[in-house]
Parts: C-alpha cells; sequence; structure tokens
C-alpha cells in the first residue's frame, strides 16, 4: 500500500526529534526538589490567579491577592 507525503513527513519530523535529542546534564537532588517546589507554587499561583478573576467578595479578593504575593515572594526566593 501507498504512503501519501503526510506520512513520510511526519515520519522525517519523528526520526529528526529522535537524532536531535542530546542528553540533559544530570542534575542534584536538590535542584530537582527545588524545581518542583517552583512548579508547584507556579501552578498555586496560577490558580489562585483564576480564582482571583471570578471572586466577588472583597474579603476573599484580599485573601487571594495575599496569596498571590506571597507565592511570587516564595517563587522569586527560589528564583536563582
Amino acid at each position: 500500500m501507498a504512503r501519501g507525503w503526510e506520512s513520510k513527513a511526519v515520519e522525517a519530523q519523528q526520526e529528526a526529534a529522535a537524532t536531535d535529542k542530546k542528553p540533559a546534564a544530570p542534575i542534584s537532588a536538590a535542584e530537582a526538589a527545588r524545581r518542583s517546589e517552583r512548579m508547584t507554587l507556579q501552578l498555586a499561583r496560577a490558580r489562585a490567579q483564576a480564582d482571583l478573576q471570578t471572586a466577588c467578595a472583597s474579603a476573599h479578593r484580599a485573601m487571594l491577592e495575599q496569596a498571590i504575593a506571597d507565592l511570587d515572594r516564595r517563587i522569586r526566593a527560589l528564583t536563582p
């Protein structure tokens, strides 16, 4: 069965992606933990920001703004 040019192009892209991968430099356990914590904080910030967009009560908005400020501070502390 003949293959179309689309499938050949996809196959070529997959082969190129597989050969272009360079081994990543190993990272320490402490660095991996720092990256993981930073990602967790960024996700928490994104969630708080989304909640802030829909919050109606002023007390809830104030709490979310404080939480975002605290998360920003903690993210900056983890940034090298």
